[in-house]
């Protein structure tokens, strides 16, 4: 038909020359405006790999820092992260013992797994700590000797690649205890064969879940979610989770010995809303508040790390010293940054292996992260009331993807949250090996800038530092603060 056409393989997994990438469609663009397409086909891209920032054999000794750790504030945070240190000891000692021990995905129902008192890790916690300790390239250089390719998601990759590290009592706390049993959600492509992997090099039992997609796209998820559940994830989607749930905690009994107590199953859900409610408060004395109370940096750890031990009297307590450390300092009148004149949204996971890079604008442009994933789905994506408990816990994990990565779910949040807490600009870390990640960012810049918020889209992994040139970053998102926003730096 006389239609040009560009073909450009090994997208988005190998996207590693950018600027090559740029010049090959321009040149096609301009081609096609010259009407010269015709005289020499354009072939398929061929993306060249630069080694240079990659050690040629995985080392410790290599894995030297890309990035800065972030100071904390608040006493809620210091504790969390000292209270999940000890945690972690306790659960190798459990495991040392001869209790299982669960590798599960974030998305997997952790309900249940402490309604039966079975020892458990996440994924992608433990991912993030490697991230932090610096041993993310040691780790994923690990897995790419035994044949893996680099593209592999190595937010939910890296903490099987610490498996395979020879000597794992070197590893961050210890290392991670051999885990007995490995559950994921069959979310995306990666995670099943990710999960199958774990199962056949550790010989262990492996128990995936089914997903399910909505027929519906609601408007103003986050007014319905903790009522209107019912109709708000449909119920034929709630119907297949119960069953799936259900049929984990066979599973669970068969393969570990333990009982699930629908007592105490109620109990831990009761105690998940108690611990969100105390989320949505401080969320929102933040969002009301100039200059905020407190920035992404103590936001997180006083969040995440409590959010692994939802349903624990923990937990509740955790969630409330954070809320009562957040609202002394909004009544004293105490700020994060106090010369606040830029108030952002970093959008996706942390940047784990980098939490200060956040800090450094705060100082030279008074522009401070104010807003993260994880306090706002705390706030308004967990807490559930009303109706049975198993069936409330699948409208918990039965719409999560969604909220998180299916437009407009999660873009119109998105946009609802940024106009909540005065949002004067958007850092959007799209990490390129997450496929779920980089399929919804156009639209939700879209929404962002229809909406009149200037998008910043900063394209790095979440826990892999060998690429991140932090001069670089640094530079790019400083001149998004100057020419988008108009912040000036101090100096």
């Amino acid at each position: 038909m006389g239609v040009p056409v560009l073909l450009i393989d090994r997208q988005p997994y190998k996207l590693e020359d950018t600027e090559r990438l740029h010049q090959k469609v321009n040149d096609f663009v301009e081609a096609i405006r010259r009407n010269t397409w015709l005289a020499q086909p354009i072939s398929s891209t061929k993306v060249v790999r630069d080694n240079t920032n990659e050690p040629a054999a995985p080392s410790k000794s290599t894995s030297s820092s890309r990035g800065t750790a972030s100071v904390k504030r608040l006493r809620s945070a210091a504790e969390a992260s000292a209270y999940q240190r000890e945690w972690f000891k306790s659960i190798k000692e459990r495991v040392a013992q001869g209790e299982p021990l669960a590798i599960v995905n974030a998305d997997v129902p952790q309900e249940i797994f402490r309604a039966m008192d079975i020892p458990y890790v996440v994924n992608q916690w433990w991912a993030a700590v490697c991230s932090a300790k610096q041993m993310s390239p040691y780790y994923l250089g690990l897995l790419n000797e035994r044949g893996y390719r680099e593209g592999l998601c190595r937010y939910c990759s890296l903490s099987l690649a610490s498996a395979f590290d020879p000597e794992p009592e070197k590893g961050p706390w210890g290392g991670l205890p051999k885990p007995t049993i490995a559950v994921t959600r069959l979310t995306c492509d990666g995670q099943s064969k990710i999960f199958e992997t774990w199962a056949r090099e550790f010989g262990i039992p492996y128990y995936p879940l089914e997903n399910t997609v909505p027929l519906i796209m609601p408007e103003g998820w986050w007014d319905k979610a903790r009522w209107q559940w019912e109709e708000l994830f449909e119920p034929h989607r709630l119907d297949l989770m119960v069953e799936e749930f259900k049929g984990l905690i066979r599973f669970l009994e068969t393969t570990t010995g333990k009982t699930f107590s629908e007592s105490k199953f109620r109990r831990v859900m009761e105690l998940v809303n108690e611990q969100e409610e105390y989320y949505a408060k401080t969320r929102n004395l933040i969002a009301e508040t100039i200059p905020a109370p407190v920035g992404i940096t103590d936001q997180v750890p006083s969040v995440m790390i409590p959010q692994w031990h939802r349903g624990t009297e923990w937990g509740v307590n955790a969630a409330r010293m954070f809320y009562e450390e957040v609202k002394g300092l909004v009544d004293k009148g105490e700020a994060a940054c106090n010369n606040e004149r830029v108030r952002l949204m970093w959008l996706g996971t942390g940047l784990w292996f980098n939490l200060g890079f956040y800090q450094h604008f705060e100082k030279r442009y008074g522009a401070a992260f104010v807003w993260s994933i994880y306090l706002g789905l705390a706030a308004d994506a967990y807490a559930r009331y009303g109706g049975d408990p198993l069936r409330a816990l699948a409208s918990r994990f039965a719409g999560m993807e969604d909220m998180l990565h299916m437009p407009p779910w999660n873009s119109d949040w998105y946009v609802k949250e940024a106009q909540k807490n005065q949002i004067n600009g958007v850092v959007h870390l799209v990490a390129e090996s997450c496929t779920q990640a980089v399929q919804g960012s156009y639209f939700i810049k879209k929404a962002m800038e229809d909406a009149g918020i200037p998008v910043l889209e900063l394209r790095a992994d979440t826990v892999d530092a060998r690429a991140w040139d932090d001069k670089r970053m640094t530079g790019v998102l400083e001149n998004f603060l100057e020419t988008r926003l108009g912040a000036k730096p101090k100096d």
